[in-house]
């Protein structure tokens, strides 16, 4: 049985495979529950495809193996200091390991090979349900900073990544005007969203996003591509000069806030209390470089130089340190960074290879690479303000986008060639 025909028995057995990767992006900030039953039902779907599934992980591992290894060493790090640490609890394990296990969606999607469409319409529908969702909450409900389900912090930034999504997913479609119509929708309200819940981290991520962008705008073969993008650049930027738009206000804000932190003034701000945060942990690294401390003793450590008078009060409100690098130091120690930083550069760099390759010939391979690119730059610009994988919605969302848009690439790949 040849590839195609074997592809094409496993998508009549599996037909909602399609469905499930439509609506990881679709229900992701306009359910609950969307993420977690995604990654529930790819790893149940797994046993139906398991020989296909190992086949083909096997056939791409020279591709695949460090962006899987990375994850493996994520959850191997957090196991280790779990098995180390008699004060570690058991559900600091449970996050890297859900994690690890969305390595199942890229065993799913290379067996089935669902139509990549299905990806693309779902960031573009969860785009535009979650501009609808935080445009009521605004509107209606009168909620200065509106963040769906779940807070405006990571609300706007997974609504930054499905709009960036939907917008390198009109690369592939720029020859149909209905449907890159519908996708820079989706882009548009996706952005509109991340304003309206007014993250500034957000903005932070669209600057390097805008960069990469701009680095492959040249490089595009769609001469409409090669006039939106930079057109939809310059409407993003366009927006801090309107006053309604709080971008203005936001800005202002943060330097005004900063300025008081440096002065001894007012620290309980969100800019102050981030500032004092990423002091202590300074701090706290300085104490235990290599290996760090649990999170809850660390936090034990900030009360005491609180009560030295070293650090503000401001300081012990949260629970986690709003930058993922700090938070892994404290935690971790090297071998948290090197895991936080593996699951970030690990799949950047599989996607640069295969934005590469695609280039000027294969445009489907090609936005799907960029759009792979694209997704691990964001979570890097959202964590130098927050921390992206302290909570189990935005690592999962991560892992699964990743892992699908892998299997997705590679699929064309195989279709087209090298």
């Amino acid at each position: 049985m040849n590839k195609n025909t074997q592809a094409t028995r496993l998508a009549s057995s599996l037909p909602w495979t399609g469905a499930l990767v439509f609506l990881i992006p679709a229900l992701s900030l306009i359910t609950s529950f969307g993420i977690g039953l995604g990654s529930f039902l790819f790893v149940l779907a797994l046993p139906f495809v398991w020989r296909d599934g190992r086949q083909a992980l096997a056939r791409h591992w020279p591709a695949v193996r460090w962006v899987v290894l990375a994850f493996a060493f994520n959850f191997a790090v957090t196991l280790a200091f779990f098995a180390l640490r008699p004060e570690q609890p058991l559900n600091s394990v449970e996050k890297p390991l859900r994690m690890f296990c969305a390595v199942s969606a890229l065993m799913v999607v290379l067996a089935v090979a669902p139509p990549r469409r299905a990806l693309y319409w779902g960031a573009a529908v969860g785009a535009v349900g979650a501009f609808l969702l935080v445009g009521y909450q605004r509107v209606v409900l009168d909620i200065e900073r509106p963040g769906g389900l779940t807070n405006a912090v990571i609300f706007g930034d997974m609504a930054v990544c499905l709009s960036l999504v939907a917008l390198a997913a009109a690369i592939d479609v720029s020859q149909r005007r209905t449907q890159i119509l519908w996708l820079l929708l989706g882009a548009l309200a996706g952005l509109l969203a991340s304003f309206v819940s007014a993250t500034r981290g957000a903005w932070v991520a669209l600057g390097l996003a805008a960069l990469l962008l701009g680095r492959h705008v040249f490089i595009m073969r769609s001469t409409r591509m090669r006039v939106l993008l930079p057109a939809g650049l310059a409407l993003v930027a366009s927006l801090y000069f309107i006053p309604s738009s709080g971008m203005q206000d936001r800005i202002a804000q943060a330097i005004s806030d900063v300025r008081a932190w440096n002065n001894g003034g007012d620290k309980f701000t969100n800019v102050g209390i981030r500032l004092e945060l990423w002091k202590g942990a300074g701090m706290l690294i300085a104490e235990r470089p290599l290996l760090g401390r649990e999170p809850a003793l660390a936090h034990a450590r900030m009360k005491e130089y609180v009560a030295e008078g070293r650090l503000d009060p401001v300081a012990l409100a949260p629970l986690h340190l709003h930058n993922d690098a700090l938070d892994a130091l404290v935690s971790g120690g090297v071998p948290g960074l090197l895991a936080w930083l593996g699951i970030l550069v690990a799949p950047f760099v599989f996607f640069a290879r295969e934005a590469r390759q695609a280039a000027g010939r294969q445009p489907p391979r090609y936005a799907l690479a960029l759009a792979g690119m694209l997704i691990p730059l964001s979570y890097f610009g959202f964590s130098l303000t927050d921390t992206m994988f302290w909570s189990v919605k935005p690592s999962m969302f991560y892992a699964l986008m990743v892992f699908i848009l892998m299997g997705l690439c590679l699929n064309q790949k195989e279709k087209f060639g090298n």
